[in-house]
């Protein structure tokens, strides 16, 4: 059956397993770190409600069966350990039929956890880790030769991947088409990291360049994904380059990372690494799985390839909610100004124009003008990531704002441990207000001056100053812990 496997393929599904059992690793940790103050039976938008609302066929979740916050440490500290297992090699020294019943625990201990994730699990690296965590299932262990069928589907998961994110933006903001869109990403970005200023202030010949590269890299080059090697090579090359330079131009949680290994299973290490264990097809069960498992992705694929030359293509959607065949795409439009919302409070019992306020401090998201951006991924601060978005729209923040200003006001540990600073460690504030600020990167010459790395003007006020009665019973509750 020497068509059912692929020797040169091996180190590339080796290199592929590890590295994404490495990021459900992150991903679990996330959870781990994050879900309860997010998400828990306390938390700004709770799982329990979603749950009653949300029938289980559209949002197929262990949760369904219970849910509580221990159960959630639990799953969420055993996906950690399973990835940390697979991560060190146990998948290749543990019989073929345990190395897949690893690999589909941790794709249904994480698929659980985003079908209730709601508005925090609501982005394309969600979906990209549990469709890519579908295929690892199939792809065997080191007692057997890594099936061609199933690295090509990863192939196809990249294209889509690539050219999907090109499409969305030739058909999006008219300055993705004119090579202009990095004169505002770098500072507008959802999270910048320790360069993105720097990146920012390159010439605008340079982001010109960088937006045509783009162009090439998402609409020319995935094409040569399907060609034989070396071009394949050469082309998964070209992305994973990319790829690394947008790692170090921002924080995108893993979905770069995601990118980076999927391009290095495409990669042909014989040359450098010599011949592969010789390996065989493995028992005739596994062949059977494996050629379902490609129907049933290939039949699933219709309505993500059909949408990829829609007039209306959707991005990082979902038509299965298995989530096993997606689409993907992002920044079909680019924003120009930089808006950040700012949360600040008092303990004066009634504030007024000589009111002192204090700032609360955010990991990740821009707040401090004087403060170096972190670099976090491929960690994710979901808190800090639809911080971005609230400061876009009212409609983004209203499920969770009014309900993360209550928990303040209630000094709610798990929401605090969210922080990076809390002015307020020894008792809560009486009032808490939200601000609205325009932020820039400063100029060289800015820098120099004052020491800032940002200027931020005062544009309005977000949410005017509440204290706990003004906030629903509901929206303040407090659990110590």
């Amino acid at each position: 059956m020497d068509w059912f496997t692929a020797q040169d393929q091996w180190w590339g599904r080796m290199v592929f397993q590890r590295g994404l059992a490495a990021i459900y690793l992150v991903a679990f940790l996330v959870a781990v770190n994050q879900f309860r103050a997010l998400l828990g039976e306390h938390g700004l938008t709770p799982v329990p409600r979603f749950l009653a609302r949300i029938p289980w066929r559209q949002s197929p979740s262990i949760f369904y069966l219970h849910y509580s916050d221990r159960f959630l440490s639990v799953v969420a500290w055993t996906g950690a350990a399973v990835s940390a297992g697979l991560l060190a090699g146990v998948g290749d020294h543990v019989p073929l039929w345990l190395a897949m019943a690893l690999w589909l625990l941790l794709w249904a201990l994480y698929l659980s956890i985003v079908n209730v994730g709601q508005l925090w699990y609501a982005f394309g690296w969600e979906s990209l880790l549990v469709e890519a965590g579908f295929l690892a299932v199939f792809l065997g262990n080191a007692s057997v030769g890594a099936p061609v069928a199933v690295m090509w589907l990863l192939r196809w998961l990249l294209f889509r991947l690539e050219f999907g994110a090109g499409l969305i933006k030739m058909r999006g903001d008219r300055c993705w088409r004119d090579l202009t869109c990095l004169y505002y990403h770098h500072q507008t970005q959802p999270m910048p990291g320790p360069l993105s200023r720097l990146f920012h202030l390159l010439p605008r010949p340079l982001h010109r360049a960088e937006v045509l590269a783009n162009h090439v890299t998402q609409l020319v080059v995935p094409f040569g994904l399907f060609l034989p090697q070396p071009v394949a090579s050469v082309a998964a090359g070209i992305i994973l380059v990319t790829q690394l330079w947008l790692v170090a131009s921002g924080n995108f949680s893993w979905l770069n990372w995601m990118a980076i290994i999927l391009a290095a299973s495409v990669i042909d290490y014989s040359p450098l690494l010599g011949a592969a264990p010789a390996a065989g097809p493995g028992p005739i069960w596994f062949v059977a799985l494996v050629a379902a498992a490609v129907v049933l992705v290939l039949v699933l694929s219709y309505r993500p390839a059909r949408n990829l030359f829609s007039r209306h293509q959707l991005m990082n959607t979902s038509f299965d909610s298995l989530r096993l065949v997606n689409t993907y795409g992002a920044f079909g439009s680019v924003t120009k100004v930089r808006h950040e919302i700012v949360i600040e409070g008092t303990r004066d019992r009634l504030p007024g124009p000589d009111t002192v306020w204090q700032e609360y401090g955010f990991k990740g998201k821009p707040g401090d003008p004087r403060r170096l951006p972190p670099q976090v991924a491929p960690y994710h601060l979901r808190l800090d990531w639809l911080m971005w978005f609230a400061a876009m729209s009212p409609l983004y923040a209203h499920p969770w704002l009014l309900t993360l200003l209550g928990r303040l006001l209630a000094d709610d540990r798990p929401v605090l441990r969210l922080l990076r600073h809390n002015p307020f460690p020894d008792a809560p504030p009486t009032y808490v207000r939200a601000l609205l600020y325009r932020y820039r990167f400063t100029s060289r010459a800015e820098r120099r001056a004052t020491g800032d790395r940002w200027h931020r003007t005062l544009v309005d006020e977000f949410v005017p100053p509440v204290a706990l009665e003004h906030v629903p019973a509901e929206r303040r509750r407090h659990r110590p812990g």
